[in-house]
C-alpha cells in the first residue's frame, strides 16, 4: 500500500503574538489524491500549507511528505513538493520560459533537460506561444498557469495549489480543471485551496474544512456530500457549499 502523499499529526502553532493559528490539526492526504482544503479567511489554511513547504516553523506535532518527516529530510521533502502560492511572484520582466528554466536550476536541473521540459509544461498549460512575451504583458489567468508550471518544472509528485484560479475566467478555469486532473491521472497528488466551492466540488475525491485552527470536517467527497444532505440556501452555489457555510458559521 501507498504511503499517504502528505500526513499531519497533532500539528500546532503559536506565533509570538500569541495567536493559535493550528490547534492540533491531523489530517491525511492519500497518494495520488485531488485533496480540496477549504476555510474561511484566517482559518490556517496557509500556516498548515506554510509548514508542509517549510516556509513556516511549527510549535508542536509532525509533518512528513510521502513517509519522510519534513524535519529529519528537509530537502528531500521539499523536492518532492511543488508550490503554486496564491502571490503571483515572479519577475515581471523576464520571458516564461526564462522564469520556469530558472526555477529549474533550484533543483540542479540542466538547462538541456529543463529547456524542452519547460516549453512541454508551457505549451500543455497553453503557453506555447506566450513563452518568449514579457511576463508583465500577460493576462491575469496566464500569470496563474505560468506559477502552475514553474511549480510543476522539477516534477514533484504532491503538488500544492493555492487559490490557483483566484480571478481566472469561468472559461479559463475550466481549462486549468482538465489540465489538473489529467494531472492526477498521472499520479501526482494535488492539495488544492479555494474559495470557489463549486470548483472544489468538481474536482476533489476527498475534502477537509479548517476552521479557527481545527478540521471540522474530513472525509471522501461522496461521504461529505452524503451525510449531510438536507435543504439547500437557495443560492444555487451547490450542496458543499451549502454545507461549508453551515459548519463554519455554527463554530462560534
Amino acid at each position: 500500500m501507498n504511503e499517504p502523499a502528505l500526513t499531519i499529526k497533532n500539528l500546532e502553532k503559536t506565533y509570538a503574538s500569541g495567536t493559535q493559528a493550528l490547534k492540533g490539526v491531523s489530517l491525511e492526504v492519500p497518494s495520488g489524491d485531488f485533496f480540496a482544503l477549504l476555510g474561511p479567511n484566517g482559518a490556517g489554511k496557509t500556516t498548515l500549507i506554510g509548514i508542509v513547504t517549510g516556509l513556516v516553523t511549527k510549535t508542536a506535532g509532525s509533518v512528513s511528505v510521502h513517509g519522510i518527516d519534513i524535519e529529519k529530510e528537509p530537502e528531500w521533502t521539499r523536492a518532492l513538493i511543488g508550490l503554486c502560492g496564491q502571490e503571483i511572484n515572479f519577475d515581471p520582466w523576464m520571458k516564461p520560459l526564462d522564469v520556469v528554466v530558472n526555477q529549474a536550476g533550484y533543483y540542479g536541473i540542466p538547462r538541456s533537460v529543463a529547456i524542452p521540459r519547460a516549453k512541454k509544461i508551457l505549451g500543455d498549460l497553453g503557453l506555447g506561444d506566450k513563452m518568449d512575451q514579457i511576463g508583465f504583458r500577460l493576462s491575469g489567468g496566464m500569470k496563474r498557469r505560468l506559477m502552475i508550471a514553474r511549480a510543476l518544472i522539477h516534477e514533484p509528485k504532491f503538488l500544492i495549489l493555492d487559490e490557483p484560479t483566484a480571478g481566472v475566467d469561468v472559461e479559463l478555469r475550466r481549462s486549468m480543471w482538465d489540465y489538473l486532473t489529467a494531472l492526477t491521472k498521472q499520479g501526482i497528488t494535488i492539495l488544492l485551496t479555494t474559495h470557489y466551492l463549486e470548483e472544489a466540488e468538481r474536482l476533489a475525491s476527498h475534502v477537509a474544512i479548517i476552521n479557527k485552527g481545527e478540521i471540522i470536517l474530513a472525509g471522501s467527497m461522496e461521504e461529505v456530500l452524503k451525510t449531510h444532505e438536507g435543504g439547500t440556501s437557495g443560492y444555487g452555489g451547490g450542496k458543499l457549499e451549502d454545507i461549508f457555510v453551515k459548519l463554519t458559521s455554527e463554530q462560534t
